[in-house]
């Protein structure tokens, strides 16, 4: 089941950016469909003031997931690590996440919902790993504790 599958038609704004900012940082991360008709996700992050962190979030209807077991993301790097995010409920403090590392040319992150893990603010929480039933909101954060600029270039993302 295709989540999104980014094409020139497609509509960025629903797609928003939440920097360090909100905690007195300087990090600057945007997001936009480029010329190659994918989603880009790119800025700087900046360690001044306590910051270190950029993410991207979309919010979703709710999306029953029960029947399928991972996410499947086709994806152009930078070389650097992010983390994939999910909800299952857009008013849950927490999130549930899966770091992975990027190469710079064109692969599928396949992300089963079992290695996802309850975090929240960086910290590892003491709850059970996603069980995968639903989702209300997706995103992608940067924040490798150093100041670096980042591009993560994002085809498609999937269920299966």
């Amino acid at each position: 089941m295709t989540l999104i599958n980014f094409t020139a038609e497609s509509d960025s704004s629903n797609w928003k950016t939440v920097d360090d900012n909100v905690m007195g940082g300087k990090s600057e991360g945007a997001f936009k469909i480029n010329a190659n008709r994918n989603g880009l996700f790119y800025g700087e992050v900046s360690l001044e003031n306590n910051g270190g962190f950029s993410m991207v979030k979309y919010p979703l209807k709710t999306l029953k997931t029960a029947d399928y077991s991972k996410f499947c993301i086709s994806l152009k790097g930078d070389g650097k690590t992010y983390q994939f995010r999910v909800k299952t409920f857009k008013s849950d403090k927490h999130a549930y996440i899966y770091p992975f590392k990027t190469t710079t040319g064109w692969e599928t992150i396949e992300i089963p919902f079992k290695d996802m893990y309850a975090n929240l603010r960086g910290k590892k929480l003491e709850l059970p790993n996603f069980e995968g039933n639903q989702i209300e909101m997706l995103a992608f954060l940067i924040g490798n504790k150093k100041a670096e600029a980042f591009n993560l270039e994002i085809d498609s993302i999937s269920l299966k």
